[in-house]
């Protein structure tokens, strides 16, 4: 059959333009089909505007303490409406970065708007456009999850924040995940009162279990009132001016009188109205299964980024949409060892880990390894008087190689960064022990806990 197209990416953010660039780069005729804005939720409306509330916070934080240094500063306050404004000017500024339109016509990638809906195994229509594809690539993303509570309509989803009139004095925040977690570091820095409520007995539930208190402790240090293993949210209702938000805690209702709820719950795949059942594809809770390498139960569509329910991340995304485009062109034979992709949040303290977690890693060797080196190990945390944090790396003893790494910190983020490229690349211990940090710098701490790890 002469198909329209040989790959059909179905989405344009992170994953879908990550794949059709990669497929048109191997000579496949692409199309992209977007419904919105090229870019997805991440640089619209999620990572992108995050980051730079991210920012602002910690901008704030750093004015506040500016006294410490010599510096004087009046009475600091935020301007809220300036604030949405710089993150809407910056979602344009990284767009037009990104170049994706100058790409698409470089490699005679065509845009298709409009939604997306299969009709058959190799058959989209989008408005009124049939077209034909050797192979598919599902990029569809995800949609803020609300949960089936009284009053769900009234709190307010992540990437809908910007859309508050005002800075909340005090706002709920339901979910303790990556994003509720640095939902609740924006918050608490712009001078918000934070409650943090979350089903799970703590939160960030992926991350190594002492990331996980040391984020917690910190939070809880700051005033911010941490609530894990709730036994469910109630509802949401009108209280005056504000929101009065009850949940069950030790088998007891509670509730609180906020000004905003934000829910941060869960991030299932867009698949309504897509007409999987027509192309025969299943799903399972809310996302798309699929194989080693990317295929979904029909070989010739595959799924990449949030829709196959493997991980959240952008750069997981990334990571899949090249090898599901590298999959449909030459033939299904490329993985996506997720473990080497680095995660974090920046949160106040960051946090970040790559690879296996000391409880994971001890669960398939009783005898690997794990140390652990504070910041103050090295001078830089010092000087920048952020100290409080730790580096700890899991190791196999026999081999000398690195399991995992988990941070706690500033820039933690960039230092497991750093540790990832490590381990991609096979590096052991011994060589990483030599290694020569710029002076002074974070990353230093990776020496001091790669020579800890030799001597214990």
């Amino acid at each position: 059959m002469d198909h329209t197209f040989d790959v059909l990416v179905i989405g344009g953010g992170p994953a879908g333009m990550a794949a059709a660039t990669r497929a048109a780069e191997l000579g496949a005729r692409t199309a992209v089909v977007e419904r919105s804005a090229l870019g997805g939720t991440c640089v619209n409306s999620g990572c992108v505007p995050t980051r730079v509330l991210a920012k602002t916070a910690r901008l704030f934080r750093e004015v506040r303490t500016a006294y410490d240094y010599g510096i004087v500063v009046d009475a600091p306050s935020v301007d809220w409406d300036k604030t949405v404004q710089r993150v809407r000017a910056t979602v344009a500024r990284v767009l037009d970065a990104k170049g994706y339109g100058p790409t698409m016509e470089r490699l005679g990638i065509e845009l298709i708007e409009g939604d997306a809906t299969l009709t058959g195994e190799h058959t989209v229509v989008v408005g009124d456009r049939e077209v034909t594809a050797a192979s598919i690539i599902l990029c569809i993303g995800g949609s803020g999850r609300r949960l089936p509570i009284e009053g769900a309509d009234l709190a307010v989803l992540p990437h809908e924040v910007l859309g508050l009139e005002s800075l909340p004095g005090t706002v709920a925040i339901i979910g303790g995940g990556h994003t509720g977690a640095q939902m609740t570091t924006i918050f608490h820095a712009l001078g918000s009162k934070v409650l943090l409520l979350d089903l799970a007995p703590r939160i960030l539930m992926t991350e190594d279990d002492d990331v996980a208190a040391a984020v917690t402790a910190a939070f809880t240090a700051k005033g911010v009132q941490v609530e894990t293993g709730i036994g469910g949210v109630d509802g949401i209702r009108p209280d005056g001016e504000g929101l009065s938000l009850t949940w069950q805690q030790d088998g007891a209702p509670r509730s609180r009188s906020v000004d905003a709820v934000i829910m941060a719950a869960g991030w299932p795949a867009n698949l309504p109205g897509l007409g999987l059942e027509a192309a025969g594809v299943t799903t399972s809770r809310s996302f798309i299964p699929v194989d080693e390498y990317l295929r979904s139960n029909v070989p010739h569509i595959f799924v990449a980024g949030d829709a196959n329910g493997s991980s959240m991340l952008v750069q997981a995304a990334v990571f899949e949409g090249e090898t599901a485009a590298e999959n449909a062109v030459l033939g299904a034979t490329r993985t996506t060892p997720h473990h080497l992709l680095p995660e974090g949040g920046f949160t106040d303290p960051d946090y970040a880990g790559v690879g296996l977690t000391e409880a994971r890693a001890r669960e398939r060797d009783a005898e690997c390894h794990a140390v652990t080196v504070p910041y103050a190990a090295v001078e830089r945390p010092i000087i920048d008087d952020r100290e409080q944090g730790f580096l700890k790396l899991v190791v196999d003893r026999r081999r000398e190689l690195i399991l995992g790494a988990h941070a706690v910190g500033e820039n933690a983020v960039e230092v497991i960064t750093a540790v990832a490229s490590a381990m991609a690349a096979g590096t052991d211990l011994a060589t990483l022990a030599r290694v020569k940090f710029a002076y002074p710098t974070y990353s230093a701490v990776i020496g001091h806990a790669a020579r800890a790890a030799l001597r214990n």
